[in-house]
């Protein structure tokens, strides 16, 4: 089942995004910089405002009440790419799923369900930023139709320097 989250989730997106990110991203840098990206991106404050924000959109993938993985997709920053301007776009913020469900269909289910939620809010474009070195999740976005659009984006976590990828999706295509 997918359900919108709202404040009453304070706590499980903490703990779903706190354990995602670090999943992903430890051991690629510091433990120091993961904890301040991690006290900085789900702190009370930060996570109450943005699950209070009506144009903010979190949601849950979940199984008989357990969350599986969760997505948060907005509007609220000018698109980064140049060759989308003058389009209605969306931006994935956040989409991250607890290991133990892997490569079993459940991010499919969340990600049909984020495409057809910005079709449905009339946007024409998604884009996403994903880490270089993530190939899993970037193979899993272009099985989805995401293309990389060459454009880099740096991302450092604390001190320690990344760069993520802007993928782009034209949701015009069916």
């Amino acid at each position: 089942m997918i359900r919108r989250a709202d404040i009453g989730d304070l706590k499980l997106l903490q703990t779903l995004g706190r354990k995602t990110f670090d999943d992903t991203f430890g051991g690629t840098c510091t433990k120091e910089d993961m904890k301040g990206v991690l006290d900085l991106y789900f702190n009370d404050e930060q996570c109450s405002a943005e699950l209070q924000d009506a144009s903010d959109n979190f949601f849950f993938l979940e199984d008989e009440g357990t969350a599986q993985g969760y997505m948060r997709i907005n509007n609220k920053h000018a698109c980064p790419l140049e060759s989308l301007a003058g389009l209605n776009c969306v931006e994935l913020v956040r989409f991250y799923f607890l290991k133990d469900y892997h490569g079993l269909g459940a991010a499919d289910v969340l990600m049909d369900f984020a495409l057809q939620f910005a079709r449905d809010s009339g946007y024409e474009m998604m884009y996403l930023s994903v880490w270089e070195y993530n190939f899993r999740a970037r193979g899993f976005y272009q099985k989805h139709g995401f293309v990389n659009s060459g454009v880099e984006n740096d991302f450092p976590l604390g001190s320690t320097p990344q760069t993520d990828l802007w993928f782009v999706k034209d949701l015009r295509e069916v």
